[in-house]
């Protein structure tokens, strides 16, 4: 017992008496800190897969530091004026399509850390100087290094909460982002930023070749333990601060330089936590009888077996202390019996499953064109079908006095922060009773129009579950949106706020007189009205309506906008011009473009795509109205009887040529490139696109 006391007490100073000296204690509070501000930006840089970019910015910062040690002035400053200026190369060169992002940074990574190196040159101090810049000295940290340290770390945290939802959504599908209005753009800015933060306020502390490894690996470690971001944040934070009082210990006692040994630490946590990681895998394996592994799984397991998997339990306990904090999650993953965001029949994709739906009118013939695989699949005919809509899914062909619903096969399950992609076989759901227009994909699926005018009610969700089920009648137009039905009151002129059961809620104001055209979006529902535009909003359950009046000259109803699903920014088509509506800036701006066929738009930062009457397709600056391109598409003249169709999504526009018995893929953001066409044996009269 008594040997026991003295080697513990032994190892108690081990462990204790570095951090007795004031300076150790510094370096322990600024590698905290450290710890703390790189698991905020280390974990998107994992996540988003921006190791490169993070490694240049860290090497971008020696001009400034270099400008800054010649002039005698803060080496913090300037690293943090010349990191700022990396990140907004790297943000200006993202831009150009013609250059892959990787090539831009490294073209920036070696300019800037070229003219570091040319100016530190000139320094009598150079070798000392580079030294101190590559390698750091945590060490000599002082207090005011601790108190911009934690000046930095507070406003790391502003910009990751304020941040989280649009740096989610950017990380796993930008296209996402812009749907959900939340700029991927400045979000990419904001994101630089933080990176910019963390890298220019910790090099002093571990130098710019070593803060890379705090950077990346306590969040590379932490995905083995967890898949949630603000998880992942934490538990780098707790592998950073491990590795920092684990290098120190290991500099003082061996004598190593501090800040490379806590990077190294760093390092070997990550390996330990992934070598962990793999053996859970492997003894779970094992113990669950796998192929080859043991005994068949059906059978009892023999005490043996059982004891076998008792040591295998401890050993990994033993090898894992790092990873303690790992095994909930993991346990709980490999417990699901039903995986997140499984759909029984389908097969989850890893990129959206586009297919467009195309009808011809004199035959009712009906394709199913797989934008992905290029295939054409044969769906049942819809003689006499007139129009088409879609939801996102399902396409409703209107003949006459009732409408077939098809399954596209192709759609999207949004979760908000990140989205499924599904494919399966197109098949015939149904038919619903009126002639369908117009359909969203919300609960239930407003249905216009019966033959007194009114609108019938279908549930969207029970034709999941393939059956087609009638709800309410309604009077008028009906537009479902943040759980309810909007319902535009013709004698009035004002919104009214129905719920499900078509119990009225509540009445909007102001009033929309002539209501015509309508659009849901994802930051309000649109209205078109004499006056303008009314944009109808819900937040935790409570309506606002704000009318956004036409611009001067202007007045009437517009007819139909059009747009790409969810995006914020819509077009209408008024005589010899296009007005765009922007929902986020709460503007309209009018183009002059001369007759139009047909229009629409990608979204904020996107062209204006417009179909004249002579079969050409051009483009519009949104911002000045300046034609920005234009290209034939059209076989011919557009036949004002079967008006051609142009649809868009976040990559590619969609044109079809009734006349050529083809279809188009175009480019819109490379001046209209014609990207594939598809030849097809029917008239594509009518379109529609899912999947998106």
């Amino acid at each position: 017992m008594t040997i026991v006391i003295s080697l513990l007490s032994v190892f108690m100073d081990w462990l204790i008496a570095p951090f007795e000296v004031t300076f150790v204690q510094r370096a322990l509070w600024g590698g905290l800190l450290v710890s703390c501000l790189c698991a905020l930006a280390g974990t998107w840089v994992v996540v988003r897969g921006m190791a490169f970019l993070g490694e240049a910015m860290a090497h971008g910062m020696l001009p400034g530091v270099a400008v800054a040690a010649l002039l005698g002035g803060n080496l913090l400053l300037g690293a943090v004026v010349s990191a700022s200026a990396m990140a907004a190369g790297v943000s200006v060169l993202s831009r150009n399509r013609r250059l892959s992002t990787d090539t831009g940074i490294g073209l920036l990574f070696v300019g800037m850390l070229a003219v570091g190196v040319i100016l530190i040159s000139r320094s009598q101090s150079f070798a000392v100087d580079l030294t101190g810049f590559l390698f750091g000295d945590v060490l000599a940290t002082r207090p005011r290094d601790l108190l911009f340290l934690l000046a930095a770390l507070g406003t790391a945290l502003v910009i990751t909460v304020l941040g989280h939802r649009a740096f989610l959504a950017l990380a796993f599908d930008p296209r996402t982002a812009q749907t959900l209005g939340l700029r991927p753009h400045r979000a990419q800015v904001a994101l630089l930023a933080l990176l910019t933060l963390a890298i220019a306020a910790s090099f002093h502390v571990v130098g710019t070749l070593l803060v890379f490894g705090l950077l990346v690996a306590p969040p590379a470690a932490a995905t083995y333990c967890t898949h949630r971001i603000p998880r992942i944040m934490l538990l780098a934070a707790g592998f950073g601060a491990l590795a920092t009082v684990a290098g120190l210990l290991i500099s003082w006692h061996a004598g190593t330089a501090a800040g490379a040994t806590i990077a190294a630490a760093a390092v070997a946590i990550f390996f330990l936590v992934a070598t962990g990681a793999r053996l859970r895998a492997t003894l779970r394996g094992r113990s669950r009888g796998g192929p080859g592994t043991g005994p068949d799984p059906g059978r009892p397991r023999s005490g043996k077996n059982r004891a076998g998997r008792t040591a295998g339990a401890i050993t990994t306990a033993l090898l894992l202390v790092p990873v303690a904090a790992c095994g909930t999650e993991a346990d709980e993953a490999t417990t699901e019996s039903v995986p997140h965001g499984y759909v029984a029949g389908a097969e989850e994709s890893a990129s959206a499953q586009s297919r467009l739906v195309i009808a011809e009118r004199s035959s009712g013939t009906v394709r199913i064109l797989d934008l992905v695989t290029e295939e054409v699949i044969t769906a049942d005919p819809v003689p006499g079908v007139a129009h088409i809509a879609d939801d996102g899914r399902y396409a409703y062909l209107a003949a006459g006095a009732e409408t077939t619903i098809v399954d596209s096969g192709s759609w999207i399950v949004d979760h908000g922060d990140h989205v499924h992609y599904y494919r399966a076989q197109p098949r015939r759901v149904g038919l619903l009773p009126g002639s369908v227009r117009i359909a969203h994909s919300d609960t239930a699926l407003a249905a216009p129009v019966l033959d007194n005018g009114s609108t019938a009610l279908a549930d969207r969700a029970a034709l999941d579950e393939g059956e087609v089920a009638a709800g309410p009648v309604l009077e008028g137009a009906a537009l479902p949106y943040g759980g309810h039905l909007l319902i535009p009151d013709t004698g009035t002129g004002r919104i009214q706020v129905r719920d499900r059961a078509n119990a009225p809620v509540l009445t909007l104001d102001p009033p929309c007189a002539h209501p015509g055209g309508q659009a849901p979006t994802r930051r309000g529902a649109v209205f078109s009205c004499a006056d303008g535009a009314l944009v109808v909003t819900e937040r935790d359950h409570r309506f606002t309506a704000e009318k956004l009046p036409y611009p001067a000259g202007i007045t009437g109803s517009t007819a139909r906008f059009f747009h790409r699903r969810g995006s914020d920014v819509l077009v209408a088509v008024r005589d010899s011009r296009v007005l765009v509506l922007d929902i986020g800036h709460r503007s309209w701006r009018p183009i002059e473009t001369g007759p139009v066929t047909a229009a629409t738009t990608a979204g904020a930062g996107t062209d204006v795509l417009t179909l004249d009457p002579g079969g050409v397709l051009h483009s519009y600056d949104p911002e000045t109205g300046a034609e920005t391109a234009q290209r034939p598409v059209l076989s011919g003249p557009v036949d004002p009887a079967t008006p051609p169709v142009l649809l868009v999504d976040a990559e590619r526009a969609y044109v079809n040529d009734p006349a050529g018995r083809r279809i188009h893929e175009i480019d819109y953001a490379d001046g209209l490139r014609v990207a594939r066409t598809f030849d097809l044996e029917i008239t594509p009269d009518l379109m529609v696109e899912t999947g998106r």
